[in-house]
Formats: C-alpha cells, structure tokens, sequence
C-alpha cells in the first residue's frame, strides 16, 4: 500500500512526525506537495510568500533526495489530486500534520477528510505546534503545549521508499504564473537550510541584548531571531528551536546576559501557539472581531485617501511610514512597528480593522493567520478583554529612533534632514526646508493628537452603550491568558494609559 505524506506549512523532514511513521512502514511513500491556484486568490496571499515556500520546496526535494526519495509537486486541486493518485498508485492513507489557517484552508481539510472517510483511505493528522485541537477547556492548553515542546524530536528518516512514477512539472513558478504581482528586493529567503543557520547565529551570538533590542527598527533586523517565516512554513521545527534555546540558555558556560535572552526568547515562541490557539478555537475571527460586539463599532466603507496614504507610507508621520516603505521592501518589520502600524490605522485613521489587516497580511513573508488575525485585532481594540494601545507616532520616532537613522534610510525625502527636526517636518519653516530638504514630504493625514482624543472618546462611549459583561466574559474564558498576571475586564478607557504598555499581552511578530 502506498501512502501520501501531504507536505502544507511543514516543508521540512527533520521533527516531521508524519513523514517519520510513513517512512517506518516500510511501503512506498508519496512526498506531495500541491500549488492550489485558488488559495493563492485569496486576499492575504501574495507573491513575496509564494516565493519563499518555493525556495522552501526546493530545499524540501534536496532532503528528500537524500533518503532516496523526492517531492512530488502537482498543481490544481487537493482533492483532484488525491482521486489521480488513488486511481494510478492505488494509495490508502494519507498521513499530515493539522493546520490552523484561514477559513478556506479549513475547509479544504475538511473535505479532504470527508473524501478519505467515503473512499476507505485512512487519514491521520500530527500536531505540529502547541496547539490542541477541540480544546475543551482553555485552562487545559499551558500544559499541553508544555508536553508537547519536551517530548523528544524524530531525526529525519534516512530510508523513504519511494514510488514510481510521479509528475515532472517545474514548480519554479513565477509570482506572475499564480496571479501574483509582488516585488520584494529583500524578501528573505526560505529553505531549511537558511533557517538552521538563522537559528544557529541567533544562538550564538545574535539573541545576546535580545530583550532590549527587538522593539527599536534600527535594532530589531539583527537583534531578532529572524526565524517567523521559517516556523510559518515550518521549514524549521518549533520544537527544535525551543529545545535548542533552551540548551543553550542552560548551558554551564552561557553569561547571565545570554541566558536571560534566551528566556526571553522561550517566551514568545509560547506565545506563539497561544495565538494560533485563538484561531484554532475560533475560525471565525479572520472575519469578524474577537469580541462580537465591538464589530459594530465601526460602520460603512473605509475612507479611501487615508487607506492608500497609510498603505502606500504617506501619512507624514516620519516613523509610519518608515516602517510602512521597509514593509513592503524586506516583507518584515519588527513587532512594535507592526503593532504602531495597526493602531494607526485603526485609530488616528479610523479604519475598520480588516482592509489593513489585509494589506499587513500581503506585505508579510512571515504571514502566519492564527497570529495575525488576533494579533490585528487586539491592536485594534476589538478583543474586549485588552487594553487600548493609541501610539504616539512622533513619541514612538523620539524614543525608537531617536538620531532619525531608520526614517532617513526609508524615507528620502528626509535625508537632509537634522535630529532634531525629523521627527516633525511638518513644523519646519520654509528656509529650514529650503536649506534641509523635507520640500517634498506630504503633510500629515491629520492632527494624531486630536484623533487619537476622538477614537479614545468613541470607543469609551461605544462600550459603555453597546458592550455587555456577558459577550466580554465569554471572549476571557475562551481565549485570556492563563500564565502570568490574571487578565481581568478593562474599564471605559476614560484616560490616557501609558501608550505603548505591554503590561497584559506579549506579542508575537518578532
């Protein structure tokens, strides 16, 4: 009998649970990979990701080979493929590892399940990351993820029987090919092997500061781990990078500094699964708002001009759209800049939250759903059970990149520009532009002092009219924190709150 190993965010052979057990068995083994044409029309998949999983695909086939097997890629439909391959290889099982992606991928899993249960194929699925499927009890998942992150990882199988035959299709695809139309100059780039040396630099010598490091933009490229795309699309193992964190972090030669990073560093790849955690529990959330309720805060279509000012970096808030324009050129940004960027959006613009949820979501190489849709949210104000975080852009550019280095090598309208005048061009007169440059960057969008008292003011007053303990309860029992402080209902925001406190949330983007 032959079994299909469906390769989906998972493109490695090392710690690959269903590979290894297909591998064991002893009969022929498909390695498959499928380009799905519809999945990559969906509004948060683009060109720069489907880049990287193709470079990832390739290093995938070099790891294959090497137990005498290789990859198997055909284009189309999942359930398409799986009828061609029972009727020419006569398959019985198909063994992978659970996703949690956005609704389309969910129900594509479901009806690949539904085919296997009426065509006597057995279907087994593995999980991956720390994320437990039909989770009764919320309480339950610390532990799980805590089992599952000790248990020891499977070294990659060094014998894969390999069946005949197989498709011959270059899966070179150009962006173009798919419909896609991305250009991303310094997108990383995928494969397992770039990601084991990211993880082994970071361990070395990178993670030292890592703390400390992560939330200014001028830092944060060196200073991360850079491994996000690589644990996205699992060309690296969440359980090795753990493991191998930890060892480190523990051992008898490792400095204070180090060690103290290192935790740091375990932290967030917890957190990590906690997010995907609320999407796995909720599909729901990549349309609507966690809490239900603050769905309704926001009505009608968005303003056009403020959309593409924001998505395009012409706000005139020097820091936005820094951050906006090394986005959308390297397809990754550092956490505190993703979350200044959402926040803008959704409060100093006014925007409900899903069209630049989107556009984040294109502009990410790193594009992981579980994350991203909670992550945008609670950015946003509509998890209920969260504190508001308005950012201060001209603050933010102050504190973050305090001598102007991150704004002048995006921004070069500003090149010329002095310290202490470009965090605020607007307020430079005519001579100093004449004599500084700055003559060509656009105006503000608007005064973010003022909206962020107006968005402050409207949320405070929509909670009050609209928002019930019930609907914020349920949001807390399902999908709060359970580690660290205990989370507890927020009040009307009646006050400013220190503006970017991390005081109830970890974030995981970096």
């Amino acid at each position: 009998m032959t079994t299909v190993v469906w390769f989906k965010r998972d493109l490695r052979t090392r710690d690959h649970a269903p590979l290894v057990a297909a591998a064991a068995l002893g009969e022929p083994v498909i390695p498959l990979y499928v380009i799905e044409d519809d999945y990559w029309q969906l509004p948060d998949t683009s060109g720069r990701q489907w880049l990287f999983i193709r470079e990832s695909l390739t290093d995938l086939d070099r790891q294959l080979r090497a137990a005498g097997s290789r990859l198997w890629v055909v284009r189309g439909s999942v359930l398409e493929a799986f009828k061609q391959l029972r009727e020419s290889h006569g398959i019985r099982r198909v063994f992978c590892h659970e996703e949690t992606g956005g609704q389309w991928t969910f129900e594509r899993d479901k009806a690949v399940i539904r085919w296997c249960t009426e065509n006597g194929v057995e279907f087994q699925e593995w999980r991956q990351f720390g994320v437990v499927r039909r989770l009764a009890d919320r309480d339950l998942w610390d532990n799980a993820w805590t089992d599952l992150m000790r248990a020891n990882t499977l070294a990659a199988p060094e014998k894969i029987p390999a069946a005949e035959g197989g498709p011959t299709m270059d899966w070179q695809l150009a962006p173009q090919m798919l419909g896609l139309a991305d250009d991303c100059p310094d997108r990383q780039a995928g494969g397992s092997a770039r990601g084991e040396k990211l993880l082994s630099s970071f361990l070395d010598r990178r993670c030292v500061g890592y703390q400390y490091n992560i939330s200014s933009p001028n830092t944060a490229f060196r200073a991360c781990s850079r491994l996000s795309p690589h644990i996205a699309y699992g060309t690296v193992s969440l359980r090795e990078i753990y493991q191998q964190a930890k060892a480190a972090g523990q051992h008898r030669n490792t400095l204070p500094r180090k060690k103290k990073s290192l935790t740091s560093f375990r932290s967030r790849l917890h957190w990590h699964c906690h997010f995907i955690q609320k999407l796995e529990d909720e599909p729901e959330l990549e349309f609507r708002a966690m809490h239900r309720e603050m769905e309704a805060l926001k009505n009608g279509p968005n303003n056009s001009e403020r959309l593409q000012r924001w998505q395009d970096g012409q706000t005139g808030w020097p820091l936005v759209d820094a951050s906006m324009r090394a986005l959308n050129h390297t397809g990754w940004i550092n956490f505190r800049m993703r979350a200044m960027l959402m926040a803008v959006a959704s409060y100093q613009l006014w925007l409900h939250w899903r069209d630049p949820a989107l556009h984040l979501a294109r502009l990410f190489t790193d594009f992981e759903p579980g994350i991203h849709y909670s992550q945008t949210q609670m950015q946003s104000g509509l998890t209920g059970i969260n504190a508001l975080r308005i950012y201060n852009p001209v603050l933010q550019s102050q504190k973050l990149d305090p001598d102007g280095e991150f704004i002048r090598r995006w921004i070069p309208e500003l090149a010329g520009v002095p310290r202490e005048m470009i965090h605020t061009p607007r307020l430079m007169t005519p001579p100093q532009k004449a004599r500084y440059g700055g003559n060509t960057y656009i105006a503000p969008v608007c005064d973010h002092e003022q909206a962020a008292r107006v968005a402050r003011k409207a949320v405070g007053e929509f909670r009050k009219r609209s928002v019930s303990r019930a609907e914020t309860d349920r949001v807390l029992k399902r999908h709060g924190s359970r580690k660290g402080p205990v989370q507890k209902r927020p009040g009307v925001p009646s006050s400013p709150r220190k503006e970017d406190g991390q005081s109830d949330q970890l974030s995981l983007f970096d």
